[in-house]
């Protein structure tokens, strides 16, 4: 149901959490590296993230991102809103406008379901913690195997 887009800009966010406190900037090549997406899409991605002010960015030789406030206020909803717009958990999934209560289309109910769910999940679910439980080494990121010497 997400974007490509905001799937990537999710799991970078939490790749950068995890490697933001003792890093400072990350690299967005490594990001790119390590979690097999592409360069060029994650820059976007993430200039999106910068301009709505989960993260900031540096340029040069030491430069990257890193998150721009402290990981335990940031919740995966302000990510999907950022990159998906708030209209998301708003939207009808078929994408007609005018859907509702009293003009519904055939998934609204089912629709309305799913999306409240979804968003007390994003809402609930914060970056520290997902940094945390990836730091721990028992849930990836992606699908490509971990590089020798990062």
């Amino acid at each position: 149901m997400l974007s490509k887009s905001c799937i990537y800009g999710l799991r970078a966010a939490i790749f950068i959490a995890v490697h933001n406190a003792d890093e400072g900037y990350v690299p967005i090549r490594r990001i790119a590296d390590e979690l097999d997406i592409s360069f060029h899409f994650l820059t976007k991605i993430l200039q999106h993230l910068t301009e709505g002010g989960i993260m900031k960015s540096y340029r040069g030789p030491s430069g990257g991102v890193r998150l721009a406030c402290d990981p335990a206020s940031v919740t995966l909803l302000d990510i999907v809103e950022i990159l998906e717009g708030e209209h998301y958990f708003r939207s009808c999934i078929l994408g007609l406008p005018g859907c509702g209560s009293e003009n519904p289309c055939p998934m609204h109910d089912e629709w309305a379901q799913a999306r409240k769910k979804m968003r007390a999940m994003f809402e609930k679910s914060r970056l520290d913690k997902l940094a945390k439980a990836v730091a721990s080494g028992n849930i990836r990121l992606a699908d490509v195997p971990k590089r020798v010497g990062r």
